[in-house]
């Protein structure tokens, strides 16, 4: 997300900007991350909140429809892509599909292109999750944040497996 709101801003400014993007424009945050979780997070909080006595509503068996949450999900995501893809346009931003790799502080190469940047190049790479040593993700024994985020269907159960990449302070709590 970082990568498309800072190619926005760089064309604001009236610079020539250009995307080199791998996957879908909006990255994990419009498509594996924040959008689909928080459509997932109204679903479950409005489910959570109909159930409470206190608001005096009467249902004689609350229930939710995991496949159309999902299907409301994809939509959200699908229609703010569109409107990232619009915005792209919109600013006159270049957008080229394949994976990038610096040559050089000013160059970007991908699938057989070179970019040149007269000024500079920003480099938002994203995020993927990572498994742990040993432990493959399948996608359906073994998943990581994004298969949950995408899924479909519910598993019957779930164990979450959690660590951060990143080392404590030696100040922080235990």
């Amino acid at each position: 997300m970082g990568g498309y709101v800072a190619a926005i801003r760089a064309s604001q400014l009236g610079l020539k900007t250009c995307v080199v993007e791998e996957a879908k424009l909006g990255g994990t945050c419009l498509h594996v991350g924040c959008i689909p979780t928080k459509a997932l997070l109204e679903s479950s909080g409005l489910f959570q909140k109909a159930g409470r006595e206190e608001f005096g509503l009467t249902a004689e068996k609350l229930g939710f429809d995991f496949t159309r949450i999902a299907t409301r999900r994809d939509k959200v995501v699908e229609q703010l892509f569109r409107g990232v893809q619009g915005l792209m346009r919109k600013n006159r931003i270049d957008v080229v599909e394949g994976r990038g790799r610096l040559l050089d502080p000013r160059t970007v190469a991908t699938d057989g292109n070179q970019i040149k940047a007269r000024r500079g190049v920003i480099v938002a790479t994203g995020s993927r999750p990572r498994g742990l040593p040993g432990v493959e993700f399948d996608g359906e024994r073994v998943i990581n944040s994004d298969h949950a985020t995408l899924a479909a269907q519910l598993p019957k159960s779930v164990v979450i497996v959690g660590a951060s990449r990143w080392p404590r302070s030696p100040r922080a709590a235990p």
